[in-house]
């Protein structure tokens, strides 16, 4: 399992609309994500601060995001949440979005 976490800025002045789409995700992304082994996917608001987590439980991290991007729904999906978001200078693996190194982690298993 692979643990993916990003971040992107939100344009103040698309904020709601960015947050009334994400009350309503379309099933199609949904689908999307979880054929691609995508799980636990979140997205927390700071401010105008986007930050994302996922767990990635395939086996070509690559190939499952290049699905995912080809998928029609997201493509429409992202029509409308991309000028929503204003991407750091160094986007990542996400497209639009900067990846975050993991630099700590609390492990299950460790707890006793």
């Amino acid at each position: 399992m692979k643990r993916v976490a990003q971040t992107i800025r939100l344009r103040p002045e698309r904020r709601e609309e960015y947050l009334a789409l994400h009350r309503q995700v379309w099933p199609g992304v949904e689908a999307a994500l979880h054929r691609a082994h995508i799980r636990n996917y979140t997205i927390f608001l700071r401010g105008d601060t986007l930050f994302s987590y996922f767990e990635y439980h395939g086996d070509d991290f690559a190939a499952d995001l290049a699905a995912i991007g080809e998928d029609a729904d997201t493509q429409r999906w992202w029509q409308l949440t991309d000028p929503c978001q204003e991407p750091w200078p160094d986007t990542g693996a996400g497209g639009q979005w900067s990846d975050l190194t993991e630099i700590w982690h609390l492990n299950e298993e460790s707890q006793t």
